[in-house]
Parts: structure tokens; C-alpha cells; sequence
């Protein structure tokens, strides 16, 4: 299964990396506008900093913030966890390790995602059955754990390029599905 993983991710990773800087800007654009349809002002919104060939989250961060969305960006912990702050504008992030950027905000602890009403993942592809490949450093994994232990149950969305919502992705038993895809062509509900 590891190996399945490996190829596709490699794969995945190549084809984003191909894709000139126009069509990521658009894409980013449409992300924005069929992602933020899902959250409501007031609400608490767990989004993250896109970073490379990534779809782009930057235009949606800030129509979020606009929105009156509290959006909570995540902190990379050293062993791989997640802490989160808040986004307060572009001004607020700073350039952090793996060439992240991370808000620069008091830490809320990574308990903070349970508060939000919509979490956006990243990931490289996700299958009709909610099943998410993300880049396997298992981050992701840990907050979806962490909101399974807690109870919390918000909707759970992977920004992704339309052709990176496939048929099957390899899963393996500790893998939570996500209820959505958000794609520039729209927002795409899955079974689980």
C-alpha cells in the first residue's frame, strides 16, 4: 500500500508543478468563492497557508476575514502536531520551517481545531468515498484523530485541482474519509 501511495503522490506532485502560474491563480480565485460559500460569519473556520504548485488559499483567507470568519491557521509543532492561531491579515504570517508560513498570534493549543465549524485540508488527491491522500508526514491525520476523540464533528473539506478527485485513492484502516472536495469547478459532496 506504501508504495501505491509513494507513486501516486509523486505523480500528483509532478502534474501540480506543471501548471503555470495563470491557471494556479485562477484556481485559486474559484477556490475562494466555492469554499467560502460553506462558512458563515461568526463561525470558526480551521484553513491552512498554501505553499508552492498548492492550490492557493490566500485569496480565500482573506474573503473568510472579510466574511467575518475567525480563521484559525495551524502552527507546526516539532513532533509533526499541529497548534493553531488566528489569521489576522497577510502581515501576520511569518516565514516558518519547511518553508511554511504560520501566523504569528498567541497559540491556542491544537485542541483549538475542535472549535471550528468547517475544517479546510490540504491534500494531493481525494477519492468519491471521502478517502484523502494528503503528503504523508501525518499531520492531518492527527487532527482528524483529535477531532474523532473529541466529538467534534465539522464539516471536513480537501481544496484540491479538479483532476486530483479520482475513482479510489490507497487507503489504510486509520484513514478518516472527509466530506468534501473543493475544487475551481465547485464544491463535490462525497459518500461515506
Amino acid at each position: 500500500m506504501h508504495n501505491d501511495k509513494a507513486g501516486l503522490r509523486s505523480r500528483l506532485l509532478a502534474e501540480r508543478r506543471e501548471l503555470s502560474p495563470e491557471r494556479r491563480e485562477h484556481a485559486a480565485a474559484r477556490l475562494a468563492t466555492h469554499a467560502g460559500s460553506l462558512a458563515r460569519a461568526g463561525q470558526t473556520v480551521a484553513a491552512y497557508v498554501s505553499v508552492g504548485a498548492e492550490p492557493g488559499t490566500r485569496p480565500l483567507l482573506d474573503a473568510l476575514r472579510a466574511d467575518g470568519v475567525r480563521v484559525l491557521l495551524p502552527v507546526l509543532l516539532p513532533d509533526n502536531d499541529l497548534d493553531w492561531a488566528e489569521y489576522r491579515g497577510p502581515e501576520s504570517l511569518a516565514p516558518a520551517a519547511r518553508g511554511l508560513l504560520e501566523p504569528t498570534g498567541p497559540r491556542l493549543g491544537p485542541d483549538a481545531v475542535c472549535e471550528a465549524a468547517l475544517v479546510l485540508l490540504p491534500g494531493l488527491a481525494v477519492d468519491r468515498l471521502g478517502i484523502r491522500l494528503g503528503r504523508g508526514g501525518g499531520s492531518y491525520d492527527r487532527v482528524l484523530a483529535r477531532l474523532t476523540r473529541r466529538r467534534a464533528e465539522p464539516l471536513l473539506a480537501t481544496l484540491l485541482y479538479d483532476t486530483e478527485l479520482l475513482d479510489t485513492v490507497p487507503a489504510e484502516p486509520h484513514d478518516l474519509p472527509v466530506h468534501a472536495a473543493v475544487t475551481p469547478s465547485g464544491v463535490h459532496r462525497l459518500s461515506r
